[in-house]
């Protein structure tokens, strides 16, 4: 039985109890979410190496990384150093995305090597193997497509983005409209180029209950992708995301009714007036179904800042409801992320993440925060880097101010505002 099916018998399984201490509930608080559909236990049944990771309704928002090779860039050891630098800065999941070099490979050594769950998108490696064997990526068949699923579960991933929504009905909503960058999913592109090319419609959604097979084996959770996502603010929330959106909304049904844990991928880039818009929409279309988003970044002109574009968005997002962020490096748009891009990726969704829990009132995040100011106020400087999200920056930053005989920083000295508002005699200011 998957955890879906345990917990709607009313049974709190070893996995339950270990996310519910992590997230400092009721282990029935975990039971019931799952039950609903509104939270999800990523672990695979074969990646017991791992602690279960719990994503939805009521519990912190998790951050993910993406690391992977290229066909330009393979280099296994530097992604495994990707994974631990994203790792050591907080991440809560790693999404390995390789397209280059054998990618079975790559993800086994990841797998190993990992202490957080892993979510992989199998059409890559499916595309890919089209691709090393001289063929054209339409030359897939729907076997391929599962086949590369079916690998993937058994080599443990706990997680999967598949484009199930990429289908004739969306595809057609959006060559009814004017995009400006049409469909910016790798994993959306191939689908419905092959659709195209084929004549044919989308395997994943024809034969749904198929990859719902696959998926119960292992209780892998589907991450129901957004193909058809905005990569442009001007095309965010037009007719064929949407249409996707409700496509998913109905496959989520369909995977909770034959036991099977899924989530539901968001926009990319979205203005700012719409990122609340898009998550209401989504938990009403969708059952509230746990939401995994990219970023969003609400303005395209920040290339090489493109980290600080989706904290913005991403804490926007968390506090009116998502559950999931994916990170967003300084590398966007540009190229492969260097280990200092990964860690400024982690660390800038963690604190969006953070931002986000305080709003909607998570496991006491508001708490961090206070103590954080009563450090401050006492010029605790140990406490204070205890306390921050990056200890090693706070570290690197710090300059005590010796003018103020350490109580304060370089910035203000003696003047510094907590240390006079202290020691005021008579209505002078001693310093």
């Amino acid at each position: 039985m998957t955890q879906l099916e345990k917990a709607r018998k009313g049974l709190i399984t070893e996995e339950m109890k270990i996310a519910a201490r992590i997230e400092k509930v009721a282990p029935e608080y975990i039971r019931w979410g799952i039950t609903e559909g509104t939270i999800v236990i990523v672990r695979n049944l074969k990646h017991t190496a791992i602690k279960p990771l719990a994503i939805g309704k009521g519990l912190r928002t998790k951050v993910n990384a993406n690391i992977g090779t290229s066909k330009d860039h393979v280099n296994l050891n530097l992604e495994l150093k990707k994974l631990k630098t994203a790792v050591d800065a907080g991440t809560d999941a790693v999404m390995d995305l390789s397209t280059g070099g054998n990618l079975a490979m790559i993800r086994k050594k990841i797998m190993k090597k990992s202490a957080v769950a892993i979510g992989t998108v199998p059409i890559y490696q499916a595309a890919v193997k089209m691709i090393q064997q001289g063929k054209a990526i339409s030359e897939m068949t729907a076997d391929d497509i599962f086949a590369v699923i079916e690998e993937n579960g058994k080599d443990g991933v706990d997680f999967i983005t598949v484009h199930c929504g990429v289908t004739k009905l969306s595809v057609a909503a959006l060559k009814s409209q004017k995009r400006i960058l049409g469909i910016v999913s790798r994993g959306g592109s191939m689908t419905a180029n092959w659709m195209d090319c084929n004549k044919k419609e989308n395997p994943l959604y024809e034969e749904y209950d198929r990859l719902l097979e696959i998926a119960h084996r292992y209780d892998m959770v589907l991450s129901l992708g957004d193909g058809l996502r905005p990569g442009a603010i001007d095309d965010a929330t037009d007719q064929a995301q949407l249409q996707e959106l409700i496509l998913l909304g109905q496959l989520a049904a369909r995977a909770r009714a034959a036991g099977v844990q899924a989530m539901i991928e968001g926009p990319g880039h979205v203005p700012l007036t719409e990122i609340a818009t898009n998550i209401k929409l989504q938990k009403e279309i969708c059952h509230n179904a746990p939401f995994y988003v990219l970023g969003p970044l609400p303005t395209d002109i920040a290339p090489g800042y493109d980290h600080i574009t989706s904290a913005i968005g991403g804490a926007i997002a968390g506090a009116a409801g998502a559950d999931f962020l994916c990170y967003v490096t300084p590398a966007e748009h540009l190229r492969l992320p260097t280990l200092a891009n990964v860690r400024d990726g982690v660390i800038a969704a963690r604190i969006a993440a953070h931002i986000a829990d305080i709003a909607k009132g998570i496991n006491q995040a508001r708490e961090k925060d206070r103590k954080m100011s009563l450090c401050r106020k006492n010029f605790d400087w140990q406490g204070q880097v205890n306390l921050s999200i990056d200890p090693d920056k706070t570290v690197s930053l710090l300059e005590k101010s010796k003018s103020a005989r350490d109580k304060g920083c370089t910035m203000c000295g003696e003047l510094c505002a907590i240390k006079l508002g202290k020691i005021k005699r008579r209505g002078k200011i001693l310093t």
